[in-house]
């Protein structure tokens, strides 16, 4: 496992530096949908960790959101996104990441987020606890009321047809605790949620690549990660609800009015 946490650390990083680099040079942006964009900085940063992770083990599978590579389904794969947050870097808007995980049978074992503007490196491998710049050790917060709690969540780009997605759990939270943000990169949330930053995240909708690395690194770092229900998260069902544990079923019970 140690080369693979190597090689992903290393393919992030470097796509990372060519992101920061190229901020305010996006180019061209490209509409996936409505309010769902690509541009050249994301295929670029796609196809050089893609080109990375092949180079050192060809036989796992890949899949990326930019779907620069055939999606591949074998046992082992990787999950990408080369940018996540493209909005936000499209506009210069300093949130976004850089996120890669590692499946094994439908399993996530290792997660790593990398930030190229704050140069944090957040990383996880299952049972082995979460670090922070691979030195520093990372914890989640012990705020146990949802009044006293910060939390985080965003808007799918489902929102604009699915008109009530999100709408009411966040007036809801907005009542009920201490202080919200929407700063539009999933990943970045959970990492947030893992060091303390946050005590809680929640959205809708997401894909894979959203929330692979990003929910290992928060578990990893004593936070509980389930679906709205409760019941085991997986990263191919679209909702999270991210907490430190303690405030989980408050957060639980506000999803559910």
């Amino acid at each position: 496992m140690k080369k693979n946490m190597e090689t992903a650390i290393s393919a992030a990083i470097a796509a990372g530096r060519m992101i920061k680099k190229s901020l305010g040079k996006a180019g061209k942006i490209r509409y996936k949908s409505d309010i769902n964009i690509v541009t050249a900085v994301d295929i670029r940063a796609e196809r050089m960790i893609i080109s990375r992770l092949k180079r050192h083990f060809p036989d796992y599978g890949i899949l990326a959101e930019e779907k620069t590579h055939i999606e591949e389904q074998r046992p082992i794969r990787w999950i990408i996104d080369p940018l996540d947050g493209t909005t936000n870097f499209a506009r210069g808007f300093p949130f976004f990441a850089v996120s890669i995980a590692l499946e094994v049978k439908k399993e996530i074992v290792l997660g790593v987020v990398y930030d190229p503007l704050r140069e944090e490196l957040f990383t996880a491998e299952r049972g082995k606890g979460a670090y922070l710049n691979r030195k520093r050790k990372i914890s989640v917060s012990k705020t146990s009321r949802v009044e006293q709690s910060f939390l985080a969540t965003g808007f799918s780009y489902s929102f604009k047809k699915k008109r009530e997605n999100n709408i009411r759990h966040f007036k809801n939270f907005l009542m009920s605790a201490l202080a919200l943000r929407r700063a539009g990169a999933a990943t970045l949330d959970l990492c947030y949620v893992a060091c303390g930053r946050f005590d809680g995240f929640w959205e809708l909708d997401l894909c894979p690549w959203d929330t692979a690395a990003g929910f290992l690194i928060a578990r990893e770092a004593g936070g509980k990660v389930t679906h709205f229900n409760g019941t085991k998260f997986s990263p191919y069902t679209g909702n999270i609800v991210a907490s430190n544990g303690r405030l989980h079923a408050q957060m639980i019970k506000i999803l559910n009015r």
